[in-house]
């Protein structure tokens, strides 16, 4: 549980990506600021300062500490306010102790508020470890964006090979994403310059990425005229590689 004892003001922030909305309010339930704030380092400074010179000791209260949440965190830490956070899940059940149903950023500041001031043990601490873990599930986060994109990538490949020559996409298809394959995509755009392209070139260019038995049975079936009909797109593919 948070010591509120000592806190003068507490201000509750319904963070947003461009802006939040503060809500502060005293320890007798009276609100000192309740405005839209811009999420910019020196708006956050200003409306800091102006409560610890009114009022004294600010405890800045967020709805995410992660994300959209880091900035203010970081510059009230800076600027000697101590830093909690309310829990999402927690936050919705006391918001149903509140008059109005609307769900607006006004109303949810002022929960955020409010129930620091009269309900302390909801909060939580924002410690190293919860720093860490908000920098991991952002790096986890990237990672399975990337990840994402491949796969939406290797299927769009997967997808047009199958389209202009089948029987291209069955020796390529299984290693899409080995460096080899995707080096030969990326230097001849289609099954025609491919063949055209000829034995000798294919080995000197698949030599230092895949092993001797892939490239071996590569060359020889990419080499070959399995299929003599054009697919529809097939020249499209070829310009706009």
């Amino acid at each position: 549980m948070i010591d509120t004892g000592d806190i003068d003001v507490f201000l509750g922030l319904d963070v947003g990506k461009g802006e939040h909305h503060a809500t502060a309010v005293t320890p007798a339930g009276k609100k000192a600021f309740d405005k839209r704030l811009p999420n910019t380092e020196p708006k956050l400074r200003e409306l800091f300062a102006k409560l610890q010179a009114k009022h004294g000791t600010v405890l800045v209260v967020v709805d995410q500490p992660a994300s959209i949440g880091a900035l203010p965190l970081a510059v009230a830490r800076d600027m000697g306010c101590p830093v909690a956070y309310l829990p999402g899940l927690t936050m919705r059940r006391i918001a149903d102790l509140y008059p109005g149903e609307a769900k607006t950023d006004a109303r949810d500041a002022f929960i955020i508020a409010d129930a620091s001031r009269a309900m302390p043990h909801t909060l939580r601490a924002i410690d190293g470890e919860d720093e860490t873990i908000a920098e991991l599930e952002m790096i986890v986060g990237f990672d399975d964006d990337l990840a994402g994109e491949a796969t939406r990538v290797a299927n769009r490949l997967h997808g047009l090979l199958t389209q202009i020559h089948p029987s291209l996409e069955r020796v390529l298809g299984p290693r899409l994403q080995h460096p080899a394959v995707l080096a030969l995509l990326e230097r001849f755009g289609s099954p025609a310059q491919i063949r055209k392209a000829g034995r000798r070139r294919l080995v000197t260019l698949l030599r230092p990425k895949a092993h001797p038995g892939f490239r071996t049975a590569a060359t020889h079936l990419l080499t070959r005229r399995v299929q003599r009909y054009a697919a529809p797109g097939t020249t499209v593919t070829r310009s706009r590689r």
